[in-house]
């Protein structure tokens, strides 16, 4: 499928924060607002948003505070509280548009609607999509994900050097032969070495956000959540279990679940067109 070009986007966060998005799509059409997970960028859901796009959705792809082109927090905030503000912002601009939030973005999905649904308000968002990520995660999972972050601090001296450790670090990938895609989510520095497009302080231990390994918080989070819920997992996670995810559905009885085969943590990269169609299918029985 051809990938529709997008309209660039942007809205203000907690702090200031100038929140960049690019937009595919119809803007008068049903609205779609798609977050990545931690150390991500708004590109990694390209396919994703132009499989929308197409499918008559207007999808607003978003960097989160500190990622890609959206600002750097200035006081080095990126805890929940104004992960919050911004998916908000994002929700006011859309007219409540239905999230979609792979991992951290699933949480700060999450976390807006079940504060605002203890907070006695109505949700800000028309429906909740979690891309593998639920009221718990397995630890493992989490640390793996977390020293893949952390692991280079001093950067990439080629864009193939940085294929290399994405190849290891992803083997049931192929190793693109093309890197301008990962190149987007790269930042060129002073020094002369790549990096990953995000604010070092977002993963530091004292700034770091919350993530579902906090079981007491998140279980009474998911059990809050009143509007239509869509889990989707990767069979193959080693992030949400299958465990957790019936675990989940007792907790939010009305939520839908897909399961999606030979896809890992990140399962829109691994399996789009398998992530899509059940997507899709959700957000189009929102109108009926």
């Amino acid at each position: 499928m051809q990938q529709v070009k997008p309209t660039t986007i942007h809205c203000r966060g907690a702090n200031g924060v100038k929140l960049v998005a690019d937009a595919y799509g119809d803007p008068d059409a049903p609205h779609v607002l798609l977050l990545h997970g931690g150390g991500q960028t708004r590109h990694s859901w390209g396919g994703t948003a132009s499989a929308l796009a197409a499918a008559g959705f207007h999808a607003v792809s978003a960097d989160l505070r500190g990622h890609g082109d959206s600002d750097w927090d200035p006081t080095g905030d990126y805890g929940m509280a104004v992960m919050r503000s911004d998916v908000e912002a994002w929700c006011d601009l859309l007219h409540r548009p239905a999230i979609v939030g792979a991992s951290m973005g699933g949480i700060a999905g999450m976390w807006t609607e079940s504060t605002r649904a203890e907070e006695g308000l109505p949700p800000a968002g028309s429906a909740l999509v979690l891309v593998d990520i639920a009221h718990r995660s397995e630890a493992a999972g989490i640390l793996r994900i977390v020293s893949f972050m952390t692991g280079r601090p001093e950067g990439f001296a080629s864009l193939d050097e940085a294929a290399d450790a994405v190849a290891e670090y992803l083997p049931h990938r192929p190793r693109p032969t093309n890197l301008d895609g990962l190149a987007r989510n790269l930042r060129l520095g002073e020094d002369g070495r790549y990096r990953w497009h995000w604010d070092p302080a977002f993963m530091s231990e004292d700034r770091r956000p919350r993530t579902s390994e906090h079981l007491d918080i998140f279980v009474e989070h998911a059990k809050r959540l009143t509007l239509p819920v869509l889990l989707v997992r990767g069979r193959m996670s080693d992030v949400v279990s299958e465990q957790t995810a019936q675990e989940f559905l007792q907790l939010v009885p009305h939520a839908q679940y897909v399961d999606v085969r030979d896809a890992h943590h990140m399962v829109a990269g691994d399996r789009n067109d398998a992530f899509t169609a059940p997507v899709v299918a959700f957000l189009r029985g929102l109108a009926t």
